[in-house]
C-alpha cells in the first residue's frame, strides 16, 4: 500500500471517483459475460461426435448447466474455463450456467445487460431463479422484467417466478405447495436452554396462520407497552408469545386488575383463558368469479405481496369456524383528505397497499413498520390524504427531516429523491433507479421537507 500522501479531494470528488470505478467494473463484467457466451458457442456438445474428448470409452458429454433451450457445453472444456475464471469446477459451472441462462432464456434481459442498463450481477440473480422453469415460463418472466430488471427487488422477482410456475406448470406448482405444506413445523429448542434463561424458536407456518400469529403477538406487545412495560419491542414480542402460550390472549381480559410482571413490567391479572377462531382478513386481488369456478386462477396476496392460487384462498376461507371479512375494492389513487394531522386507519391501509416498503432509495423495510410522512408538511398547508402521505422508516424519516435529503412526489407511489451532493434516484413500485447527472433533474428547491 502506498505511503505517499494523497491529494486532498472533496466529498463530491470522491463520490464521482467511486461512481466512475463502478462504471468501469460494470463494463468489465459485461465483456466477461459476452466472452463466456461466445465460448459456449464454440464448445457445445449435441452428440458424441461433437465431444471434445473420448477416452477409455468415456464420452465428453454435454452438461446441462442452464434451463431447457440453453446449449449443452463440453464437460471437459468447462473445467478449463472454470480454472481460467479462478473458480472451482462446481462454482464455475454454476456461474457459467447463470450466464447462459440469461443469454439464451432471458433474451430481453440479456440485451439490457449488453446495453449497460442492467448490472450483470442482477441479471445472474434473476437467472438463478428461472433455471428450473419451463421455457414458456422463463419467457414470461423475461417479458415482464424486460423494462424493470435494473430496479425491481429480488422479492418481486421471486414472486414473479412463482407466478410463472403456477401459470405454465400448475401440476408442479401444486406439488410444491403440497410439499411445502407437509414441511410445516414449529420448533422450540428447549434442549439448547442455557444459564442465560432463553431458548430459540423457529418454524414454518401456513401463511394465514403466520399472519394471525404475527398480529396476535403484535397486539399483545402494544398492550404491554400501554400497561407500562418499558422493554424494547423485540422483548415485548417475546413476552407476548409466552402470554399466548399460557392462553392469556388479550381478548376478554379484565383490564382493571393489574399485577406486577415477574420481569419488572406491569401486566394484566389473568383469570380466564380465551380462544379465538381464525379471522380471514386478507387483501387478495382476484376476479369476482375466481373463488367459485374451477381452475387454478392466480391472484396476489396483498398482505405479503406474494402470488396465491384461488384454491389456496378457498382452503383458508373454508376452515371451520373462520370469520371472513370482505372489504370493498380500494382505489389506490383516490383522494379523501381530512383536516386533522392524525392519520385515519383507512388512509394507512391505502398507503400500505400502494407502497409496500419504505419510499427511500433501495430500502426494503415494510411500510407497515414505517412512519407516514406528510410530503407537504401539515403545518405548511399539506393535507392528511393518501396522495400526501409517504411511508418512511424511522432512520430515513430522520434523514429527510434533519438533513438535506429531499424528495418530490411525481405521482402517488413515485418519488424523486435528491441526495445532499445532488445525486438523484427515482423510486416507484419497480424499485430504485439511479438517474445519471443531467437527466430528468428537477430544481432541488422543489423537494419537500418538513
Amino acid at each position: 500500500m502506498s505511503t505517499q500522501p494523497q491529494p486532498h479531494r472533496s466529498t463530491a470528488e470522491l463520490l464521482g471517483s467511486v461512481r466512475a470505478e463502478v462504471a468501469l467494473r460494470r463494463d468489465s463484467e459485461v465483456r466477461e459475460a459476452r466472452d463466456i457466451v461466445a465460448w459456449a458457442g464454440l464448445n457445445t456438445v449435441q452428440e458424441s461426435a461433437d465431444a471434445a474428448t473420448i477416452s477409455d470409452g468415456y464420452v465428453d458429454s454435454g452438461v446441462p448447466i442452464a434451463g431447457d433451450g440453453a446449449p449443452l457445453v463440453s464437460e471437459f472444456a468447462l473445467m478449463e474455463l472454470c480454472a481460467v475464471l479462478g473458480r472451482s469446477t462446481i462454482a464455475g459451472r454454476d456461474h457459467v450456467g447463470k450466464v447462459l441462462e440469461t443469454a439464451y432464456r432471458l433474451p430481453s434481459i440479456w440485451q439490457a445487460v449488453l446495453a449497460g442498463r442492467v448490472p450483470v450481477w442482477r441479471a445472474l440473480r434473476i437467472a438463478d431463479s428461472t433455471r428450473l422453469l419451463p421455457a414458456d415460463a422463463a419467457a414470461h418472466v423475461d417479458r415482464h422484467l424486460a423494462r424493470f430488471a435494473a430496479t425491481c427487488t429480488f422479492a418481486q422477482v421471486d414472486r414473479l417466478v412463482e407466478e410463472a410456475l403456477a401459470r405454465f406448470d400448475p401440476t408442479a406448482a401444486e406439488q410444491r405447495r403440497r410439499e411445502a405444506a407437509d414441511g410445516r413445523r414449529f420448533d422450540v429448542h428447549t434442549h439448547d436452554a442455557r444459564i442465560e434463561g432463553t431458548v430459540g424458536v423457529e418454524g414454518i407456518l401456513d401463511t394465514a396462520d403466520a399472519l394471525d400469529l404475527d398480529a396476535a403477538i403484535s397486539d399483545r406487545a402494544r398492550e404491554l407497552a400501554d400497561l407500562g412495560c418499558d422493554a424494547s419491542r423485540g422483548v415485548r414480542r417475546s413476552m407476548a408469545a409466552g402470554d399466548l402460550a399460557r392462553g392469556d390472549q388479550s381478548l376478554g381480559l379484565d383490564t382493571r386488575s393489574l399485577v406486577p410482571h415477574e420481569r419488572g413490567s406491569t401486566t394484566k391479572n389473568r383469570t380466564t383463558t380465551t380462544t379465538s377462531r381464525r379471522t380471514v382478513d386478507l387483501h387478495v386481488h382476484l376476479t369476482d368469479t375466481a373463488l367459485t369456478t374451477d381452475g387454478e386462477t392466480i391472484g396476489r396476496l396483498g398482505n405479503t405481496r406474494s402470488p396465491v392460487t384461488a384454491g389456496q384462498v378457498r382452503d383458508w376461507c373454508g376452515t371451520p369456524g373462520a370469520t371472513v371479512i370482505v372489504r370493498p375494492v380500494i382505489d389506490l389513487t383516490g383522494h379523501e383528505p381530512v383536516e386533522a394531522y392524525e392519520i385515519p386507519d383507512r388512509h394507512r391501509r391505502q398507503v400500505h397497499l400502494r407502497d409496500p416498503h419504505c419510499a427511500f432509495p433501495h430500502c426494503q423495510r415494510r411500510a407497515t413498520r414505517c412512519d407516514l410522512d406528510h410530503a407537504t408538511p401539515h403545518a405548511a398547508g399539506g393535507s392528511t390524504c393518501p396522495c400526501n402521505l409517504v411511508p418512511l422508516c424511522r432512520s430515513h424519516h430522520r434523514a429527510k427531516t434533519h438533513s438535506t435529503w429531499g424528495y418530490t412526489v411525481l405521482d402517488p407511489g413515485q418519488y424523486l429523491w435528491t441526495s445532499p451532493h445532488g445525486h438523484q434516484y427515482l423510486v416507484d413500485h419497480h424499485g430504485t433507479r439511479t438517474l445519471e447527472h443531467g437527466l430528468d433533474r428537477l430544481d432541488h428547491r422543489q423537494t419537500h421537507r418538513r
